[in-house]
């Protein structure tokens, strides 16, 4: 059973700027160079389903006003060290008028967006359908917003619905602010101030466990050609599919290792490396694609610490890029999964400093869109070594992780930590429904999939 959105009735929004104004505040935020890569891509839209406290500490019709006041002021405070997140986008011509460059602008600026929204459905409404409900994308702002859709929209928005028996934080960032490594620092960081138990200054703010670094420099780092590149594969209206979660314990996953080490005689593929190859293998069989048909497993890949000098895991920004393996079906479906598995390793191998330099080299002589509609592709994006359950807004561990809109496809994937921890992942898996629903009749694949 799925939901209208128009189970989500918004009450109130308004715009919050940082606590104290930083030094920096009058100064252009430059994008990093992927960052304006991202520009065709849609806002990072993730957040936490919590159920709502029962110890009697608060009375019910309370808590809502109580934390959404204690939380709108936590998001002043935290605005202050990732003050670019208050900002909007802006754009300049380069001196010959031949390209320009993005940068966000905080100085002319009303700051993050707030909303409060109230739906009559129950947390066990979400987390209890076999497939992601729809409704979960009105838990969002900026539905279906590209990074440089508009240079007056919010780079940062935060939406809390109300459920009958919980509440979602929803955040949506501009992904050409930040990538999932930054998202995730924020989301802590914010929840890290609201869960401080005395008065938050901006000293405090400097022994956040982990701050954001910034980019030295004022300048921008690179410019694009004046006539933006095309985004009318971007601005496609992709097909309606089903999205599932998937849950697999630490002892699948581990096992699944241990497998693809041994049919390759090595040691080296990492367990997530085995899981992405038995998926991309599962989803490619249940796409009955002929053998001699190309077909690519993409992986997002973070790039701080294989640059050099490797870049502090706190730098705050796009830091990513795309490692891809590409075979042909019928040597990925007579092989078995560990052939894969090594594939990708050999892919993430290679995928150093000099790589990831030649990529932005190439990059920057033709600017292009990244292909999310491309067919054929199992796209893995997000990751489960991020921090999403420790984000807790003094309402102990979240429920769940969801994601909205932006960025799915026929074949995208995302991943997450299961939320016992230990090694346990969950992805979240956007497939066509005759795909879909031939994936889960797949008895290998089904057999590995454990309940949550």
């Amino acid at each position: 059973m799925d939901f209208p959105s128009s189970e989500v009735k918004v009450i109130s929004e308004c715009f919050v700027k940082p606590k104290t104004m930083p030094e920096k505040w009058e100064e252009a935020y430059h994008l990093s160079l992927m960052g304006h890569f991202m520009l065709s891509l849609y806002y990072i839209q993730k957040g936490l389903l919590f159920l709502k406290p029962s110890n009697g500490a608060i009375k019910p019709k309370y808590f809502m006003e109580t934390f959404l006041q204690k939380l709108t002021d936590s998001l002043a405070t935290a605005l202050v060290p990732f003050y670019p997140l208050a900002g909007r986008l802006s754009s300049s011509l380069t001196d010959d008028a031949s390209s320009y460059s993005v940068f966000a602008d905080c100085n002319n600026s009303p700051g993050a967006k707030f909303i409060h929204a109230k739906s009559d459905l129950s947390v066990g409404d979400i987390v209890g359908s076999k497939y992601v409900p729809l409704v979960v994308q009105s838990f969002f702002d900026h539905h279906k917003a590209l990074s440089g859709d508009d240079h007056t929209m919010s780079l940062l928005s935060i939406k809390v619905t109300e459920l009958m028996d919980g509440v979602f934080i929803g955040l949506s960032m501009n992904h050409a602010i930040g990538d999932g490594s930054s998202f995730w620092q924020f989301f802590n960081s914010l929840s890290e101030i609201f869960n401080s138990q005395e008065e938050t200054t901006y000293n405090k703010l400097l022994r956040l466990k982990n701050p954001p670094i910034f980019r030295e420099g004022s300048g921008p780092i690179c410019s694009l050609p004046l006539s933006k590149p095309d985004d009318s594969i971007r601005r496609m209206e992709p097909p309606v599919w089903k999205e599932r979660m998937f849950h697999f314990s630490s002892e699948t996953v581990r096992s699944l290792k241990s497998k693809a080490n041994q049919e390759c005689g090595t040691t080296t593929i990492s367990s997530f490396q085995s899981l992405i190859a038995f998926l991309w293998r599962s989803i490619t069989r249940a796409r009955k694609l002929p053998n001699d048909q190309e077909t690519t497993c993409r992986l997002t890949a973070g790039n701080r610490s294989r640059m050099v000098p490797p870049l502090h895991m706190n730098y705050f920004g796009v830091y990513v890029s795309l490692v891809k393996a590409t075979i042909k079906t019928g040597n990925l479906l007579e092989n078995e999964f560990g052939w894969a598995a090594l594939k990708l390793h050999q892919a993430v191998a290679q995928h150093n400093d000099e790589k990831i330099s030649s990529d932005m080299d190439r990059w920057l002589k033709s600017p292009s869109n990244l292909r999310f509609f491309d067919t054929n592709v199992v796209h893995v994006g997000s990751s489960p070594w991020f921090n999403k359950y420790g984000s807790e807004f003094g309402m102990g561990k979240a429920v769940a992780v969801r994601s909205g809109y932006g960025n799915k496809v026929d074949g995208k994937v995302s991943a997450y930590p299961g939320r016992e921890g230990g090694g346990s992942i969950d992805l979240e898996v956007c497939l066509l429904p005759e795909i879909m629903e031939a994936l889960e009749s797949d008895q290998e694949f089904m057999s590995i999939v454990s309940q949550a």
